[in-house]
């Protein structure tokens, strides 16, 4: 039907547009977080693009769903403004009619909304997660890099090379800074250095060099400094710190894990999963049920509303997840009250624009039946 065809065709040019839109503004917000990351150190530069792929996929779903929410409010209050509603009316259209083009082009999209944020949000996470992981838990080795303070894995050392081999594996005027276990501060510098494997451990053998050792001052005991040279010097390096395994966080673990283990914590997550498909469909039928525009008005009103009503969704959203995490409100009692209410909402507000019933209207009937009836008991 041309009904059908046009407001879906419609649809589909407005959500394209939107959706490129907001990929290029998050796209970019999210580069520039990642570069940040990666010059403190918490990502690895040549894994930018990889981490910033996985991130996106991370939020494809909330872009999905406000993409979808603004092109049907665009769609419909350019049909107000057009007066194409009103011939649409006249034909014998109602506003619930447009539920069917609309929920037709919707479904696909609140489909891969679903598939997103149950399988694709905690995949991304996980392999997010142990990126940043392997390049925390990194050897010391890797961490050298020419004309750069670099700290070791353990934060007791900070490594410089002014410039090394080709190969990696000599470098030129060594320094080293590292406090030990005593609390002993040493500062190692040398003229040239390579690396050497013994048995399972890799040392840095260093080569004409100075070693200077300050010792902790106490009340009993005033500081010394003891100053040393040598010929050849091993530190040893090629240690690793216990990989930490972020893969343990909520976010990283699967939708399936989150069911089968239904603590506090799992059910706030899985409570935000479940929630981001409820609000995507709360969202298509708040769209239909209150988008109405004044041709005489701009085109910023339906905008700011819609940005507003995301915004404050998502909102408490997340504060209903944090309060079932923390076991203030179940699972079920989030789901009833937050999506079952806006769905309640949306429900009534379309029903009272498909009836046109009006409040103010109601009021002045009311009051103007009020005379009448005191007329009729007064005689």
């Amino acid at each position: 039907m041309l009904f059908h065809s046009s407001l879906r065709t419609e649809l589909a040019r407005s959500f394209g547009a939107t959706l490129v839109v907001l990929l290029t503004i998050v796209l970019t917000m999210l580069l520039i977080r990642t570069l940040g990351l990666a010059s403190k150190g918490s990502v690895n530069p040549e894994e930018i693009m990889l981490v910033l792929g996985y991130t996106v996929l991370g939020y494809t779903q909330t872009i999905l769903t406000l993409a979808l929410f603004i092109a049907i409010v665009s769609t419909l209050a350019r049909m107000y403004r057009d007066s194409e509603m009103i011939i649409w009316f006249s034909s014998g259209r109602s506003l619930a009619g447009f539920l069917g083009p609309v929920m037709r082009f919707s479904w696909p999209v609140l489909l891969v909304i679903s598939v997103m944020v149950f399988f694709v949000w905690p995949w991304a996470n996980q392999q997010t997660a142990d990126l940043r992981d392997r390049f925390a838990s990194r050897g010391d080795l890797q961490r050298i890099a020419p004309g750069q303070f670099q700290e070791s894995s353990s934060g007791r050392r900070v490594f410089f090379i002014d410039k090394d081999t080709a190969d990696g594996t000599e470098g030129r005027n060594v320094f080293i800074s590292s406090i030990e276990k005593n609390g002993t501060e040493t500062v190692t510098t040398a003229n040239s250095g390579r690396i050497e494997q013994i048995g399972d451990q890799s040392y840095l053998m260093l080569r004409n060099g100075q070693r200077l050792e300050a010792e902790v001052q106490t009340p009993t005991k005033p500081g010394r400094i003891k100053v040393s040279e040598f010929e050849e010097y091993g530190a040893l390096i090629g240690a690793t710190t216990p990989r930490t395994r972020s893969s343990q966080a909520l976010k990283a673990r699967s939708t399936w894990a989150l069911m089968t283990e239904p603590s506090a914590a799992n059910q706030g997550e899985l409570g935000w999963r479940i929630g981001i498909v409820l609000t995507a469909l709360n969202l298509v039928l708040l769209a239909v049920a209150t988008t109405v525009s004044n041709p005489r008005a701009g085109r910023s009103g339906n905008l700011m509303f819609t940005l507003f009503a995301f915004i404050l969704y998502f909102n408490f959203l997340n504060i209903g997840q944090r309060w079932v995490g923390s076991g203030q409100l179940s699972l079920s009692s989030l789901l009833l009250m937050l999506h079952g209410s806006v769905f309640l909402i949306c429900t009534v507000w379309l029903i009272k624009r498909q009836r046109n019933v009006s409040l103010r209207g109601w009021l002045q009937r009311r009051l103007r039946s009020e005379p009448v009836e005191k007329i009729g008991q007064t005689a």
